[in-house]
């Protein structure tokens, strides 16, 4: 592992990529072996930016999410192949009753999208919502990521499983608290004042991009995927004291780089860190459920059981390597810039947070050149 390149590289990002303030947290065995924090909170530079600094890592928080998922049912003994509607009985409504939760988790339910109009904010009238609607495609009939109900469905299976917590609590009690983790989903409201603002990007995305083009594309499963629920669309919104405070597992994580790493230097062991055992088995996480076009991102993708995975080629390599070279790596990242890994196979994690975002949802040069120049 070349740290001092890294190291290098980093300090670069703030000169040639115009980055604002970030960190970066490398963990290997069990131990951080790469803490890095440059830059500004603010857009004046009068706040420096350090490796305590927390800031939101929106979709990066679908990794923590889906571990709640995963632990909650390991505790209660339901296997993945379990369909949901046995926990959940009104999600069997609008042909949904053979979804199993391994579905659910790898983007393959058909829910990224909702046809009726309700408020992020209003956590029951969406959970009613999601229950009644009609999948966009066939349960079993390819994958398209589901950008933001994904953590309304995940908050609600924790709900049914455990008898009624929040995964945002469920999540301090399982995982942020026995590891001594500075990572929120739905933020202590004496804390909203400590955390960094996020900034919308400065640059436009590429034209042509197919993405881009969906997203532009009235009633396209890409634009109804990124506009429903409602409200909280961009940066500015997601800064307010409502939005830190409100438990959003697909998209409102906050925390520090070295916390979200140590999340994933616990997979990385094998589910166990600090004498402490949170996973039997981490191998819904390392294995591929679905791979193939994602009807959402526009682009060949795969998922195992919530995370994020690179997907193959016919010859077995890696058609990307956003983990890295490891074919057991597995994570998620956040839009604008924020990645996040584990890497079992090396037993290393990775995690990069930062304010400035750029175009895209899946990680951009600022990161994936620290993760190349890592495993050199």
């Amino acid at each position: 592992m070349n740290h001092l390149h890294v190291a290098e590289l980093f300090e670069e990002n703030f000169v040639k990529y115009g980055e604002l303030g970030a960190s970066l947290s490398v963990w290997h065995d069990g131990r951080e072996v790469l803490s890095l924090a440059h830059g500004f909170i603010d857009r004046e530079k009068t706040q420096p930016w350090t490796v305590a600094t927390p800031v939101l890592f929106w979709s990066a928080t679908k990794g923590p999410a889906a571990a709640c998922v995963l632990h909650a049912c390991e505790a209660y003994g339901i296997p993945l192949t379990a369909r949901v509607a046995e926990i959940w009985p009104e999600f069997a409504a609008a042909g949904k009753e053979t979804i199993t939760l391994a579905q659910l988790l790898s983007h393959q339910a058909g829910l990224a999208g909702l046809s009726k109009e309700v408020s992020v904010l209003d956590y029951d009238a969406l959970i009613a919502a999601l229950a009644e609607e009609t999948p966009l495609w066939a349960p079993g009939a390819g994958h398209g990521y589901h950008p933001r109900t994904f953590g309304f469905l995940l908050d609600e299976l924790v709900r049914r499983i455990t008898g009624g917590t929040p995964l945002g609590n469920y999540w301090r009690r399982e995982f942020a608290e026995p590891l001594g983790l500075d990572l929120w989903i739905g933020l202590d409201p004496a804390q909203v004042e400590d955390v960094a603002p996020i900034f919308a990007p400065r640059t436009t995305p590429p034209k042509g991009d197919p993405f881009y083009t969906a997203f532009l594309t009235p009633g396209s499963f890409t634009a109804r995927a990124f506009s429903s629920p409602k409200g909280l669309h961009n940066a500015a919104a997601m800064n307010s004291a409502q939005a830190r405070t409100s438990s959003f597992p697909a998209f409102g994580g906050i925390g520090t780089a070295s916390s979200l790493a140590k999340f994933y230097a616990m997979l990385a062991c094998g589910g166990s860190l600090d004498g402490r055992t949170f996973f039997s088995t981490i191998d819904s996480m390392t294995t591929t459920f679905i791979q193939g076009f994602d009807r959402v991102l526009q682009m060949e993708n795969a998922f195992s059981a919530g995370f994020m995975r690179d997907p193959l080629g016919l010859d077995g390599e890696k058609l990307r390597e956003t983990f890295g070279p490891s074919l057991s790596a597995f994570g998620h990242p956040g839009a604008g810039g924020s990645h996040a890994f584990a890497d079992p196979e090396h037993r290393t994690s990775f995690a990069y947070v930062m304010n400035q975002m750029e175009p895209g949802v899946l990680p951009n040069a600022k990161s994936l050149r620290l993760v190349k120049a890592l495993y050199g």
